[in-house]
């Protein structure tokens, strides 16, 4: 039987990569565009989603069931996992370096910097929901409580948490006070921006509203840190190991993660859109948790590595290339500067078009990955960040 949860890296054979944590990736970069994909092709596009609210949750027909339940299992639960995942990687990075006795922070600081500067570009140029500015910021703070104690990094955390709830409770009951989470109809000149305005009429638009396209990395900084000391806690805990210890962590994640996380979010969702931030900001991490457990699951029941599972490890190992080409890939597909197909369909074949986009540009990105790792040991933006970091 072959194992799935380690698998030798090409570039050192003494060492070995958790496969599982790839797999991880792979998925939450797919299930991101889950998320992502509704953005590009709905009303307004991007500022679409800041100003119109959320639909409320309805079944009055299929395809519309079909749309809120893709939306229900995606929304942010899958940005929750890749949050926690960077938070995994940000441990290894750091075990790395004690192990070879480098200083820490130390060259991280650049690493971080340079990835906010990869994240500026990508929100100027591609899509204004870019999460690596954010992460950019977290990861600093992160990378030096790593150097204080596991006490202090405790109670950093679980005051994070206590914060971010805190005030999710407190903006969600004076939205729903205010019976302010309809929103707003999307102007027209908006949707004609997207439908028909040129590329440099987009970027000057992101520019121009980049405070109000930025909230959200502020909003959930607290829950950004939280995840990404979670992603450590439970990297140091074995979690995501082969051994038994490993299995029976992912098995409670599984049994709490999904048992209060999917009730929740169900709930907040019939509620009405007025109760859109506990779902995606609560539910959607506790979910993300449960993710965890039931993606391991599923990897330990597998007997070989597979063309499907490969090609999802291959994406968790160029995850921020395939993160950034998908929306690259979305921007020219939906958006009247390429094809234009949020326009040309709009609602008339909605839900099943968008559904389509996302798993050609699903099957994209699995092939794409595993072609390019036939040749190359990352990703070429993350082969980009080596060599300039180099410098």
């Amino acid at each position: 039987m072959t194992n799935l949860t380690t698998t030798p890296v090409a570039a050192s054979g003494a060492s070995t990569r958790l496969a599982l944590l790839d797999v991880l990736r792979g998925v939450a970069i797919l299930g991101t565009l889950l998320t992502n994909v509704w953005i590009f092709t709905g009303p307004g596009a991007e500022w679409g989603v800041f100003v119109g609210g959320t639909a409320e949750f309805s079944l009055s027909s299929f395809p519309v069931a079909v749309e809120n339940v893709l939306r229900l299992l995606a929304n942010g639960r899958f940005l929750a996992l890749l949050t926690i995942l960077f938070g995994v990687g940000l441990a290894i990075q750091y075990r790395s370096a004690e192990r070879r006795g480098q200083p820490w922070p130390g060259r991280y600081r650049w690493r971080a910097l340079f990835l906010f500067a990869e994240g500026t570009v990508h929100f100027v140029l591609v899509f204004a929901w870019d999460v690596l500015m954010g992460y950019a910021v977290t990861a600093l703070l992160v990378a030096w409580l790593l150097t204080r104690s596991a006490t202090a990094q405790s109670r950093v955390m679980w005051w994070a948490a206590g914060v971010h709830v805190f005030l999710m409770v407190l903006l969600t009951a004076g939205i729903v006070i205010g019976g302010s989470g309809a929103g707003e109809p999307v102007s027209r000149e908006v949707k004609d921006l997207y439908a028909h305005g040129s590329y440099l009429e987009q970027v000057v638009f992101r520019l121009e509203h980049a405070l109000p396209l930025r909230l959200e990395p502020v909003l959930s900084f607290c829950l950004l840190v939280f995840l990404f000391l979670l992603g450590v806690r439970l990297f140091r805990a074995g979690a995501f190991g082969a051994d038994e210890t490993g299995r029976r962590i992912r098995s409670r994640l599984l049994l709490w993660g999904l048992g209060i996380g999917l009730p929740l979010s169900v709930a907040s969702s019939l509620a009405g859109g007025d109760y859109f931030l506990v779902d995606r900001y609560v539910a959607g991490p506790l979910s993300a948790l449960g993710y965890i457990g039931l993606i391991g699951l599923l990897t330990d029941r597998v007997r070989r590595t597979g063309p499907v599972l490969h090609s999802l490890i291959c994406v968790g190992r160029t995850a921020l290339s395939g993160y950034v080409l998908q929306n690259v890939l979305c921007m020219f597909l939906a958006y009247g500067i390429g094809l234009g197909l949020a326009h040309r369909f709009g609602e008339t074949w909605r839900p099943w078009w968008v559904i389509g986009l996302w798993a050609g540009v699903c099957l994209v990105l699995m092939v794409g990955s595993a072609l390019w790792l036939r040749r190359f040991d990352t990703g070429p933006l993350e082969s980009l960040q080596k060599r300039v970091l180099r410098r």
